[in-house]
């Protein structure tokens, strides 16, 4: 690995954006300084492209659209493997970035790019084994075994896909590759803290061999091009993974357009008095503070019966005072948070919660955007940290008297991301289950995404449409019915 404390400000890389199979300066003379979440540097600037360079690269990839999806299935497979590998290859060299740009750990971010690898290899297999469905006439009253309905998927066109920061490289390419093995182009713009990890897979992608156009990295400030792209009439489709804010400005001009949104979640874990109580600890403490609980699907809540919360509090406050905590290279659990903002809006939750009344048990300390792991007992529905996603390593103990009242709390929420429930009565904690508002519930486990064939969805503010790659394929295609009169 390089010695990043050791790079001078002389040093900083200018990163181009991807256009026409190769990286180009914007004539915008534009540039976006990429920060280090942990370190006062910048790790690098990338291109502020123009409107006008946005509109000539989605005209691009419309016409190169059509060619891709009249190649072999084969040959769109066989780039997409070697893409693969090409990731493994230099996965050092893209974690590094990841570790620099949004402050994840070397071994996560390894991990991250790995599993990328492994995540375009069973996208190409799964949409090799789609295979088109038939209908006969006859099976319907009056019809007639003489017309056949052979039923296809073919490709939407131009796909927007928009990342966020906290999977800069994973979460990219869960759009871009089921994309592109079903005949898609893609139009990709990532998060502006992300954009340099986002130009380290494109420049994997780059080095395989894929024909011109067909897939373009944009990058900008995502209130200027971001914006602009998604409501361009040459989109066929819009892919987005972010904030709920930003999810809910994107469909308000979706004017039909298929669009898949994957926003927050203020994901509870419900412990009932018959609990595995060391298997919740345990659970929860990987839910909620793994890289900080900077993910929507982090355990943002504990809901526990009163009945045994006294234990479960004393043993999670044992196993938060063990967090490991520092900088990213030291592989810890809790690192810096992506921002100065970020700390703020988690610091600020902290200080409200204590204000009114939450016992604090662990935690309330900050060294710059390093947030201490912070526990909090006692915490009520009448206080922001019961409801607001924190996205930061802070965790509120609710106590409840019944299952009836943490499902009631559950489902107060403005999110139905996720939710967790503690029981040995599967069918007791299957019952709870059904009764939550949320797209996945795991029992006697961590809220987490995957694994990546699995369906990941939200409800209400936590997103619309689903995500996993079978569902992603669906997502990105359409059906087209060719009727045959024998």
């Amino acid at each position: 690995m390089v010695d990043i404390k050791e790079k001078k400000m002389s040093e900083i890389n200018t990163y181009k954006y991807y256009v026409g199979g190769k990286f180009v300066t914007s004539t915008s003379g534009n540039l976006i300084d990429i920060d280090c979440p942990y370190e006062q540097r910048i790790v690098g600037r990338v291109q502020a492209i123009s409107k006008a360079e946005a509109d000539l690269a989605i005209a691009a990839t419309k016409e190169a659209q059509k060619d891709w999806a009249d190649l072999d299935l084969f040959k769109r497979a066989d780039l997409l493997n070697k893409w693969a590998d090409q990731l493994e290859v230099d996965a050092h060299e893209i974690a590094e970035i990841i570790m620099q740009e949004v402050g994840k750990t070397w071994n996560d971010a390894v991990k991250e790019v790995t599993r990328t690898a492994e995540f375009i290899r069973y996208t190409v297999q799964e949409y090799i084994h789609t295979n088109d469905t038939s209908m006969s006439g006859q099976n319907y009253p009056g019809g007639s075994k003489n017309k056949i309905a052979i039923i296809k998927r073919i490709p939407l066109g131009t796909v927007l896909a928009i990342s966020p920061f906290n999977y800069p490289v994973n979460l990219s390419v869960a759009k871009i590759a089921p994309a592109l093995i079903s005949g898609n182009a893609v139009v990709f713009k990532p998060a502006t803290q992300g954009a340099i990890s986002a130009v380290k897979i494109i420049e994997s992608f780059d080095k395989v061999g894929f024909p011109a156009d067909i897939l373009q990295l944009l990058t900008g400030k995502g209130s200027d091009i971001g914006d602009y792209v998604s409501e361009h009439e040459g989109i066929d489709m819009i892919s987005f993974t972010g904030g709920a804010t930003t999810g809910r400005h994107l469909s308000s001009f979706s004017t039909m357009k298929p669009m898949v949104l994957e926003l927050g979640g203020k994901d509870p874990a419900i412990v009932c008095e018959d609990a595995d109580i060391d298997k919740a600890v345990f659970e929860i403490m990987s839910g909620a503070f793994s890289y900080s609980g900077q993910r929507c699907t982090a355990i943002k809540r504990v809901l526990v019966n009163e009945a045994v919360a006294d234990e479960l509090v004393a043993k999670l406050k044992d196993e938060v005072e063990k967090l490991t905590v520092g900088m990213p290279i030291d592989n810890p659990v809790i690192v810096p948070l992506i921002n100065k903002g970020s700390a703020d809006y988690v610091e600020g939750l902290i200080t409200d919660a204590i204000a009114d009344g939450a016992t604090l048990l662990v935690g309330n300390k900050r060294e710059d955007n390093l947030i201490y792991p912070t526990l909090f007992d006692h915490v009520t529905p009448d206080m922001r940290l019961a409801w607001e996603e924190p996205f930061g390593p802070v965790l509120p103990i609710i106590r409840v008297s019944s299952d009836a009242k943490a499902i009631e709390l559950a489902n107060q929420s403005e999110y139905g991301l996720q939710a967790s429930v503690f029981s040995r009565d599967f069918s007791r904690a299957a019952a709870i289950a059904e009764k939550i508002e949320a797209g996945s519930v795991q029992i006697n486990g961590r809220t987490e995404r995957g694994p990546d064939h699995f369906p990941f969805l939200g409800v209400k503010n936590s997103g619309m449409g689903v995500h996993g790659i079978s569902r992603t394929i669906d997502a990105m295609t359409r059906e087209k019915l060719l009727i045959i009169n024998l």
